[in-house]
């Protein structure tokens, strides 16, 4: 039977954490706060609102962690990004 894959569950090649942390999404001079919502070496889930104004591509810094990674959008659902890092 296939695996239907949703917001929180799609198919990920690496496990990912839950984690509740804050972060910025960083495209062109602007910066828009969000929240990590679970994240794993090649992606993360973020919540970030209005989303409508987040590109496909952009920098996202862990503020606490201060690291900082290159993202693409792959799925869209209300408020939250599922991102995979360049």
């Amino acid at each position: 039977m296939p695996t239907i894959a949703t917001a929180d569950t799609e198919a990920r090649s690496t496990p990912r954490r839950k984690v509740l942390d804050s972060g910025l999404i960083r495209f062109g001079d602007f910066s828009v706060p969000c929240v990590i919502r679970n994240l794993s070496e090649v992606g993360a889930a973020l919540d970030a609102a209005p989303q409508s104004f987040v590109p496909d591509q952009f920098t996202l810094i862990l503020v606490r962690k201060k690291k900082i990674y290159s993202c693409t959008v792959i799925w869209r659902r209300g408020t939250r990004l599922g991102v995979s890092f360049c």
